[in-house]
């Protein structure tokens, strides 16, 4: 599920707005020199990325979990139990924060909304025959119930920053 020419683009775009719009603090870490282009950005984040993903209370009380993330066409994938108070939390208020870290190296964040990919009661995204082929090849066939056990989740990003301790050494290994 490769990017488009078009996805890096938007993704390109939303990496230079979002930084430009924060904080004096935060441009003195993530410099030219300290952060990925989109095309870079992708060839790095492939297969499962673990995230922490931040959810919201009805009492507005911040909660944070793991998910498995697969960056797809230039967003963050996730899912979880139809069951799971996380999924409660995403229907009712679909605002989250996401991080990907991989220690000192890499760090992706991410502020958006989610959609639902597959409602149980409800019309899947269109995408959604060609995203349960990428996952049932990831995870097998038999997983899950695809139908009733999990849930899927496209995180629509308003804000994303990446910051990279070495650009080289991780688009050395990303190609490796």
């Amino acid at each position: 599920m490769r990017e488009t020419p078009e996805d890096l683009k938007e993704l390109q775009g939303l990496l230079d707005a979002s930084l430009s719009r924060s904080s004096s603090h935060l441009r003195s870490i993530i410099s030219a020199e300290r952060t990925l282009t989109a095309e870079q950005l992708t060839g790095v984040l492939t297969g499962m990325c673990t995230l922490a993903l931040s959810t919201v209370t009805a009492k507005g009380e911040p909660r944070i979990s793991g998910v498995d993330g697969h960056f797809l066409r230039g967003k963050w994938h996730f899912g979880t139990a139809r069951n799971a108070v996380k999924a409660r939390h995403l229907a009712a208020r679909p605002a989250v924060s996401a991080a990907h870290m991989r220690g000192e190296d890499l760090g992706v964040f991410t502020h958006g909304t989610v959609e639902i990919l597959n409602p149980q009661h409800g019309e899947p995204a269109a995408d959604w025959p060609e995203l349960l082929a990428y996952f049932k090849d990831f995870y097998g066939a038999d997983a899950f119930d695809w139908d009733e056990d999990v849930v899927y989740y496209r995180l629509h990003p308003h804000w994303m920053s990446v910051y990279a301790s070495d650009i080289g050494k991780l688009t050395t290994v990303s190609r490796s």
